[in-house]
């Protein structure tokens, strides 16, 4: 027996929209188009948007963190998120309780993603 890959999927407003935005600013690929759903690929496993039509409400109180190799990493995540015109929560800095190096935007779902680097 052997897990191959892990998928989450979450609902969202525009699956157009929402695919542009995780393959052209964030640089992601569509490891598969499912129709109503695409499965991105995170590099360790697929986030699987899902326009479902049916008045499902979005996920709430999460958050999306992609984890980079190192703090320069993180610095150049910014530097091309913000350059599409991204608003960012703050620029990237070291966490004041966790040992995290990070900063945060909202996807077109209001999703919270992270960009980090765990400093332990």
């Amino acid at each position: 027996m052997a897990i191959e890959s892990s998928i989450i999927f979450l609902p969202c407003i525009n699956l157009e929209e929402t695919t542009k935005f995780y393959t052209e600013v964030i640089g992601l690929t569509v490891a598969k188009d499912l129709g109503s759903t695409r499965l991105i690929d995170t590099g360790y496993g697929y986030w699987g948007f899902c326009q479902y039509d049916d008045g499902r409400p979005l996920a709430s109180s999460i958050c999306l963190s992609h984890n980079c190799a190192d703090n320069a990493d993180v610095d150049a995540y910014y530097q091309r998120i913000t350059s599409h015109g991204v608003e960012t929560m703050g620029a990237p800095q070291l966490h004041p309780v966790f040992p995290v190096y990070s900063f945060f935007i909202h996807d077109p779902n209001g999703y919270l993603v992270e960009f980090q680097k765990i400093q332990k």
